[in-house]
């Protein structure tokens, strides 16, 4: 479905042609459903606002910390609302973009706010990665597994599951290692 502009505004910094969204409001859209499965991209709740402010580095622990983030949010954010809209969230950056560039007028500080956010999208910090060591390698390696553990995996390395793990029992009635299993029925027939 065709991306809806939110605001029709002439003077909207990137001069995008009207459909297409800005990268602002891409990167607010990637964190406003960023962890939310319900979440439509067209409001943000705290949470990831946070999370914004975090990865894309407006939260510099000196001028700007998370403390302010906060507070930013639950200034611009409505009483009885959790979430800000795209439009709020210029605003919540207007706000910070004052603090965290101090020295510059209020229009370059915004500019320097958006091209630290344009782009971006919520970075997996905290998730797990898989590291690659050697030590890890050889001991998945199942073609070098010995012993009673080298056949619970077939000659590709996929495991054999239960085949491979347990001593099946064979049900037939027979006694283990009886040549003529299987021909008690054969013989039956063949002597009518």
């Amino acid at each position: 479905k065709p991306a809806k502009r939110l605001s029709s505004d002439s003077n909207s910094h990137e001069g995008a042609a009207a459909g297409e969204i800005s990268a602002l409001e891409e990167a607010f859209r990637k964190f406003a459903v960023h962890g939310d499965t319900r979440a439509t991209g067209k409001e943000m709740h705290g949470k990831n606002w946070s999370k914004l402010c975090k990865d894309c580095n407006i939260i510099d622990g000196k001028n700007v910390t998370t403390t302010d983030v906060d507070i930013v949010f639950s200034k611009i954010k409505g009483k009885s609302v959790r979430t800000i809209t795209f439009e709020q969230f210029k605003e919540a950056l207007q706000e910070l973009s004052k603090k965290r560039f101090k020295g510059k007028s209020d229009e370059e500080a915004l500019q320097e706010m958006y091209k630290l956010i344009e782009g971006k999208g919520p970075g997996l910090t905290g998730v797990t990665k898989t590291v690659a060591s050697p030590t890890v390698s050889r001991l998945t390696d199942t073609s070098k597994f010995t012993g009673s553990h080298k056949e619970r995996f077939d000659a590709s390395g996929k495991g054999k599951g239960r085949a491979g793990r347990e001593d099946l029992v064979d049900n037939s009635g027979y006694v283990s290692g009886y040549k003529h299993a299987g021909t008690y029925d054969h013989k039956v027939q063949g002597s009518k």
